[in-house]
């Protein structure tokens, strides 16, 4: 069911009765309207939409604009005149009652210009419409892209909260060297799983520049291990934790300030926040 309602959804059933569809994608919508009684429903509900919205933007010509339409259409549909031409009557002829076809002939001349004038008004409502349903489909997947970024920032959130409750985790505060007293850094590690995060939002460390990131190192036995770089001022991570490369049986964290994309050991007098587990 949930397949059938995207179907309608996209758009396909608006471009079938418009009549802007391939061979290929009209045989699919057929075959859907024959096989779900809620596509032959939309398709109905649709054409029936179409048509009230072109009678409802029909506009009513003035006098004068109606008769110099009517006048360019009928320029080549005929001359008048060749109707009213005398032919040589002989006496026989006075025995036959004539008939006036003018007015006849006129009738149906401007019936069938007024007919191609309200077709040309309903296919132009009908490329407004068309127009507007564009549009609609645009601000259709506008809001639709929004809610799944909406629903990933929700996810990504649960899944920061459940680090606090998970009893596996522990947390270490990283306290400022003699170089920067007053960084701090929170790092959350879990022995069972290896998981190493650091709380974006509660960090303090200098702004960094375009040259040089924050690099996170581990202590085991005895020497550094790379965990992984950052950024102190990303707006993309400063909403939560940021998880690092794993580690495990780390002994002691610490993070130094190193050209972008890190270096492969620590620098030593560059070192802003450390603390031992």
């Amino acid at each position: 069911m949930e397949d059938i309602r995207a179907y309608i959804e996209s758009g396909i059933l608006e471009l079938y009765v418009l009549g802007d569809v391939s061979p290929t994608e009209k045989q699919q919508v057929e075959e859907a309207a024959l096989k779900h009684p809620e596509v032959k429903a939309e398709l109905d509900a649709i054409e029936v939409a179409m048509e009230s919205y072109a009678l409802a933007q029909a506009i009513e010509p003035s006098e004068k604009e109606y008769d110099r339409v009517l006048n360019s259409l009928l320029v080549n549909l005929g001359d008048d005149r060749t109707f009213s031409k005398a032919r040589t009557h002989t006496d026989d002829d006075h025995k036959v009652v004539p008939i006036n076809t003018q007015r006849t002939v006129n009738f149906y001349k401007y019936g069938f210009a007024a007919s191609v004038f309200l077709l040309l008004v309903s296919g132009v409502a009908l490329v407004g419409l068309y127009s507007r349903l564009q549009q609609s489909n645009e601000i259709i997947s506008s809001l639709r892209n929004q809610n799944q970024h909406f629903a990933n920032q929700v996810n990504l959130m649960d899944e920061q909260i459940s680090i606090f409750r998970d009893p596996s985790f522990r947390f270490v505060k990283l306290k400022g060297t003699p170089k920067s007293p007053a960084s701090g850094l929170t790092v959350a590690w879990s022995q069972t799983k290896g998981k190493v995060m650091i709380d974006m939002a509660d960090m303090k460390l200098p702004a960094n520049d375009q040259q040089h990131q924050y690099q996170l190192w581990a202590i085991v036995a005895g020497k550094p291990v790379d965990l992984g770089v950052f950024d102190a001022e990303s707006k993309s991570d400063t909403s939560g934790m940021k998880e690092m490369k794993t580690v495990e049986q780390p002994q002691a964290f610490a993070v130094t300030l190193e050209p972008r994309g890190g270096s492969v050991n620590p620098t030593m007098d560059a070192m802003m926040v450390m603390s031992a587990i």
